[in-house]
């Protein structure tokens, strides 16, 4: 399983917001997965948060690299993993990405990156904490949390790959799940 990220006050709130959401009967929120406009919403905002961060002048590379997790996937293959094995790989790329945020934070001093860090930092770990709340049984998945990753010392790489995260990954399994757990 992998580690869990302390929640922020700011997460909290969201968190408790997609809470307020849960179908009596369903250990998953049902607010992000069966409005569509939720995921839309943070797929917005994770393209604000990019095209913020890349305005963001003289933006210094990183002194050292951060590891990022590689988010692409194959469409055909994603279709023919189960619903709990999506959920760990999200919940894998999501700690990963926390992660390199933190790093990150502790390198740019730079005020405009700084808050732009700080935001991503809220969204991620806001999903993090989303995903930990579904709470899939035990049963058969890939051990631990060793998703595909590279090292980037560019900051604007960490928004992009959050990006792509909540316009993929994310936005497919909630799409996958409505059509499970949605009137």
């Amino acid at each position: 399983m992998c580690p869990w990220v302390s929640p922020s006050f700011p997460g909290l709130l969201l968190l408790t917001s997609f809470l307020l959401h849960v179908k009596e009967g369903h250990a998953r929120p049902m607010g992000p997965v069966c409005d569509k406009r939720l995921i839309q919403k943070y797929i917005g905002e994770a393209k604000d948060m990019e095209k913020r961060a890349s305005e963001c002048q003289t933006l210094p590379a990183l002194s050292c690299p951060v590891v990022l997790p590689l988010v692409d996937f194959n469409m055909r293959q994603w279709k023919n993993k189960s619903d709990e094995i999506k959920w760990h790989e999200i919940l894998c790329n999501l700690v990963l990405l926390v992660g390199a945020v933190t790093e990150a934070q502790g390198q740019v001093s730079q005020e405009c990156g700084a808050n732009q860090l700080r935001q991503l930092y809220r969204h991620a770990n806001s999903f993090l904490l989303l995903l930990q709340t579904f709470g899939w049984e035990e049963g058969p998945r890939e051990p631990g949390c060793s998703p595909s990753s590279i090292e980037q010392t560019q900051v604007t790489e960490i928004f992009l790959t959050y990006r792509q995260l909540v316009q993929g990954k994310l936005r497919f399994f909630f799409h996958n799940l409505a059509k499970d757990s949605c009137d």
